[in-house]
């Protein structure tokens, strides 16, 4: 062991009691493995929260959407759905159908309330509808009676809440005709009998809950159903457009657009970024906070080892000039404290990357930290292990560490032996 290493850590570890290192020590050792479990804690939640908010847009969301433009409804073509599967970063496709209504059902066990809201009703395929309901699926059952006279719908668990639906109850949808009449009508002020010819109204009955997490914009407004059962009641053989899914999230935008030009006029594109864009830039404003913590953080465990070393030259100011006059030199003496800083950043480094990692494993076992749903999407603080970010936050501590330990270390070297040994 060379020289100045071992002064260095008896400077450092030297033991004062039966147990205890030096209690400046122990503080300095606290204080880095603090900021180092903070630092890593800070970069663990805020790209778990990005990716488990992401992810939960994705999953109940297809990729990319293709349609006509003004949201038009068109003849579904399977030469179109071939062309959109042939593409070699897509998944999977299928096509869907969407209508607007006003969803009317009774409220409270007694029924004689009601309850109105407008609601999207979209119309999936078999296979889609599986896959959606096997994993949000609350209440009820995921199977369909095909004999069924109601339209077989799956309402949100917000929407349910607000209006009063349960499993097995009866509703009333109120939408336009399936051609432009019905506006035709009202900008015109035609009468009411006129008016009331060109709704469709159509009774649906409940079949399940579901619940994604997403209240605001999906579960409070969009009811899932049969494509089928929506095609021979409104539109026969008509289609709103293609959902798809891709391999390669990054090659998103690039494979909408070729997409769009091997199908052609009039169809266009949009993903699921573009479709909820409100959402992910408010992700992107929760990821631009972080480098401010990151700094902040840094800057008081900068201060705290520059204040530990200081003190440290104040405590060892007599056994400094006793190696001055013993003839070592100002430049090992100053290696010497960097040694000092060394050990002190790696005792505290290493101790704050398993404090980090135990809080981390133990909220995510427990979830003892919730959050509400409605505003966050989530239920509990999201935290994601990455090895990485435990490496930079352990490199970047001890660079720094030693960077601004040179400073005090200077300061030690220059110290004057007839001066350390009369102090």
């Amino acid at each position: 062991m060379k020289p100045q290493l071992y002064i260095a850590r008896r400077f450092a570890f030297k033991q004062r009691s039966a147990s205890r290192p030096t209690f400046i020590i122990m503080i300095a050792v606290i204080g880095i493995a603090v900021g180092t479990a903070a630092l890593i804690l800070t970069l663990s939640i805020v790209k778990g929260f990005a990716g488990s908010v992401e992810q939960k847009l994705i999953s109940f969301s297809a990729h990319m959407q293709i349609r006509y433009p003004d949201d038009r409804l068109f003849q579904e073509r399977r030469q179109d759905l071939l062309r959109i599967t042939q593409h070699p970063d897509v998944t999977s496709a299928a096509p869907f159908l969407e209508k607007s209504f006003v969803l009317r059902s009774r409220r409270g066990s007694t029924g004689d309330t009601y309850g109105s809201k407008p609601v999207v009703v979209k119309g999936v395929t078999p296979e889609q509808r599986t896959i959606f309901l096997t994993r949000f699926l609350k209440e009820g059952s995921p199977v369909m009676t095909a004999e069924s006279e109601a339209i077989e719908l799956y309402a949100g668990e917000p929407l349910a809440e607000h209006l009063g639906l349960s499993v097995g109850q009866k509703v009333m949808l109120v939408g336009l005709g399936r051609d432009s009449t019905g506006a035709r009508l009202i900008a015109g002020n035609k009468s009411v009998v006129d008016l009331l010819s060109s709704l469709d109204l159509e009774i649906g009955v409940i079949r399940g809950i579901y619940d994604t997490g997403l209240q605001e914009g999906f579960d409070d407004f969009v009811l899932i159903t049969d494509l089928k059962q929506m095609q021979s009641r409104f539109n026969p053989l008509m289609i709103s457009g293609y959902d798809a899914n891709v391999e390669h999230f990054k090659k998103l935008p690039d494979t909408v657009k070729e997409i769009v030009a091997t199908l052609g006029l009039p169809f266009y594109g949009y993903t699921v970024f573009q479709r909820y864009s409100n959402l992910f830039e408010w992700l992107k404003l929760q990821k631009n906070i972080m480098p401010m913590l990151i700094v902040t953080i840094t800057i008081v465990a900068v201060f705290n080892i520059i204040s530990t070393l200081l003190v440290l030259i104040i405590e060892k100011t007599r056994e400094i000039g006793m190696l001055s006059a013993l003839g070592l030199e100002p430049a090992k003496i100053s290696r010497l404290f960097m040694s000092q800083a060394f050990l002190i950043a790696l005792s505290g480094i290493a101790a704050g990357n398993i404090l980090a990692l135990s809080l981390s494993l133990f909220e995510l076992r427990f979830h003892l930290i919730t959050l509400p749903e409605k505003s966050y999407f989530i239920k509990y603080v999201p935290l994601l292990i990455d090895p990485f970010d435990y490496a930079a936050v352990s490199i970047a501590v001890m660079i720094l560490t030693l960077l601004f330990a040179f400073i005090p270390a200077r300061i030690a070297a220059s110290l004057k032996p007839g001066t350390a040994l009369s102090t």
